[in-house]
């Protein structure tokens, strides 16, 4: 359960192991990239490794942005309809290709599968240089629209 404060309704802050527990227990994040001047946020499936966050890739944008020496962000949200709280962890850092043989060869280990077809066979790690996060607890009317629109959809599929 997660911890709260006084004020329920205060966001808590996440110290970096919980923010590091929520990475690892999710599997799709939104890359974030400077491209030509503009900022491009791309959903990427991705596994952590040595205190990084590993992701493949194909050629295009996506890689190009990220390995452009710039900095990087990488974001996980989620919720926990349960117990009522959501969270959110944002990872700030630089991207860098895997080339080492070592390090190629570590990477086939992580299980890492792309979900798209075609061939993603650039392995990218960021390398974190921050990470925060925060954890609040979901008020009464955004829970029932969420249970709600569950609902809903149970019935369409």
């Amino acid at each position: 359960m997660p911890r709260t404060n006084d004020d329920a309704t205060v966001p808590v802050e996440l110290g970096a192991s919980e923010c590091w527990d929520y990475i690892r227990q999710s599997s799709v994040g939104r890359l974030a990239v400077i491209s030509g001047g503009r900022p491009e946020i791309f959903p990427i499936n991705f596994a952590v490794d040595h205190g990084s966050v590993v992701f493949r890739t194909a050629e295009g944008t996506k890689l190009s942005a990220a390995l452009d020496d710039s900095p990087v962000a990488f974001e996980i949200d989620g919720y926990d309809d349960r117990l009522s709280f959501a969270w959110s962890v944002v990872l700030k850092g630089t991207a860098s290709r895997l080339e080492s043989i070592e390090d190629v060869l570590d990477s086939a280990e992580l299980e890492l599968f792309p979900w798209q077809e075609g061939e993603k066979n650039h392995f990218i790690r960021i390398e974190p240089e921050e990470i925060s996060g925060r954890r609040f607890l979901i008020n009464n009317a955004a829970r029932r629209h969420v249970l709600a629109a569950r609902r809903r959809q149970a019935f369409t599929e």
